[in-house]
């Protein structure tokens, strides 16, 4: 009964974030020429462009309503070209967008440091029906197609901006995540207009902390506990609609019995924007009546991060099967601990020692329903969790391994998950993302610079020195070894089979790259033996 109560207290403490700004977020995509009506749908379904984000991310050259009523009266003419006509009235960016090439005997960690002039963005005025989200300071992008900032994309670019001391960088982009947080109370999963019904995995807390470590002061940090705090209420939205027993609503689970969980979702159910062609050519698969809800996983699969990947299939093979809204993700309920712990931290160094109390109890439970819903001891590893079906998933990935980025399990549970990732996930250019071959670029052959820094440091949070190093010395080799053979940095590489290079997915394979170039700097200069959790307890 004392839980019960604790929890309706906690329920109304907290309230819901303001709904009529999330709904405002969701309809303002309507308002967009780029993004819907007629000519978005046959733009998007003619493949005139070979990426579906091309036209999404095009500036109307005239009034809207000029272009709309222009195109609905010349479509039908027998020599209407509808390349051309886009060309005269929208500013189109490349096709297929690359950012970086060699231009001299740079070594790649030269190159590196040179990139991030070439990736970073100035504040400017937004040109007129932009998709643009306006920032306020200087910004990183990832490179390629990606033209915009991105999440949980900044937290690795921000590992490697410290390690090239540009630290004044670091402190524009965490502002301008704030500032979003403020205006639109959430970060999007980019800073475009169509990003703005999902989020992505939230590093925020992250950002703030590595700042802090960097300067030796958590004092600075304290100035962001209201954007953290609105961070929390946005991946809680939703708690005063859940009731006894099990429930969802929005990006929270709750768990007869158990407590409460998060998972990934968006606030739309049509196919993304900047992937029209896609979900549509699947969505047009399934039964009409199950169409939304297919179009809310994909979605939700995109805020994940993991799009996409084995975890979200029912099949563990096909995208038709994708259930993202049905699974609670270990990654995300680790980042969301942390969360809790640094708003926590910061009440307590800004003297509210009764709301660090509240926040210390919320971070203590998600520890222990952290441990006893994902762990499977039978195979030594932390696993997402089907909370409709009321087991875990099975599906390996490296996901697993965030409860050992934050210290959250015993010695025990970290050996078995070391094991595991020594013999099932390390390969000749360091781990594969997951252990099945499914086309989808968050599966093998695939690896990923963010994984590999998160899997590194959780395993050195735990004294496992030598497996950490071999998979360090892995990665940057097969970076090196790609960068000696192209000139270029790329999003993600195939570790099982170092002459090829990485594929799968939606799009051809980026380069640039922002994380790939954060990872590798922070690698090769220590940061993953320097910025310890454990070492500041």
């Amino acid at each position: 009964m004392k839980k019960c109560f604790l929890f309706l207290i906690l329920m109304f403490f907290w309230g819901d974030i303001n709904a009529q700004q999330l709904e405002n977020n969701v309809e303002l995509k309507k308002d967009y020429i780029q993004l819907s009506g007629t000519l978005f749908r046959d733009v998007q379904l003619s493949g005139v462009f070979k990426d579906s984000k091309t036209f999404v991310d095009a500036v109307p050259l005239k009034d809207p309503k000029i272009i709309e009523q222009n195109y609905n009266s010349l479509k039908g003419q027998p020599d209407f070209d509808l390349l051309q006509f886009l060309s005269v009235n929208f500013d189109i960016p490349e096709d297929s967008g690359k950012e970086d090439t060699l231009t001299s005997s740079k070594n790649m960690r030269e190159h590196i440091r040179s990139l991030w002039t070439r990736l970073t963005r100035r504040p400017s005025e937004i040109k007129d029906n932009s998709t643009l989200l306006p920032l306020e300071n200087p910004y990183v992008v990832p490179g390629g197609r990606f033209r915009e900032v991105y999440y949980w994309d900044s937290f690795f670019t921000i590992l490697g901006l410290l390690a090239d001391n540009r630290a004044n960088l670091v402190e524009n982009m965490i502002s301008n995540f704030a500032g979003l947080l403020e205006h639109y109370a959430m970060i999007p999963n980019g800073n475009r207009v169509y990003y703005l019904t999902r989020s992505q995995p939230p590093f925020f807390s992250l950002m703030v902390d590595i700042m802090c470590r960097y300067k030796n002061d958590y004092q600075w940090g304290a100035k962001y506990l209201n954007a953290l705090e609105i961070e929390y209420r946005f991946w809680m939205n939703g708690l005063n609609d859940l009731t006894a027993g099990q429930g969802s609503s929005e990006r929270v689970v709750r768990l007869e019995n158990r407590g409460v969980l998060n998972r990934y979702f968006d606030f739309d159910t049509i196919p993304r924007e900047e992937s029209f062609r896609e979900d549509y050519s699947l969505g047009i698969q399934t039964d009409s009546s199950l169409r939304s809800i297919y179009y809310r996983h994909l979605r939700a699969g995109a805020e994940s991060g993991w799009d996409f990947s084995s975890r979200w299939f029912s099949d563990t093979m096909n995208l038709k099967t994708v259930r993202t809204t049905d699974i609670l993700p270990v990654d995300l309920n680790c980042l969301l601990y942390f969360l809790e712990d640094r708003i926590a931290m910061f009440h307590e160094i800004n003297g509210n020692l009764e709301r660090s109390e509240i926040f210390r109890n919320k971070a203590a439970l998600r520890t222990k329903l952290i441990n006893q819903m994902f762990w499977d001891e039978d195979k030594g590893y932390f696993f997402d969790y089907n909370w409709r079906e009321g087991s875990n998933t099975g599906v390996y990935s490296l996901a697993g391994v965030y409860p050992l980025y934050f210290g959250l399990v015993d010695e025990h549970r970290a050996e078995k998950v070391m094991n595991n990732i020594k013999e099932k996930f390390l390969q000749a250019g360091g781990l594969v993302t997951t252990l099945y071959q499914t086309g989808q670029q968050w599966d093998a052959p695939n690896g990923w610079a963010p994984l590999q820094w998160m899997v590194i440091k959780g395993l050195r949070e735990y004294g496992y020195i030598d497996i950490a190093e071999e998979i360090k010395s892995k990665w940057l080799k097969i970076n090196m070894s790609v960068f000696e053979r192209t000139g270029k940095m790329f999003e993600k590489y195939n570790v099982q089979d170092l002459t090829l290079y990485a594929g799968g997915g939606e799009y051809p394979l980026q380069d640039g790259f922002g994380w790939t170039n954060g990872v590798a700097a922070a690698l090769l200069e220590g940061f993953d033996v320097k910025y310890l959790f454990r070492e500041k307890k």
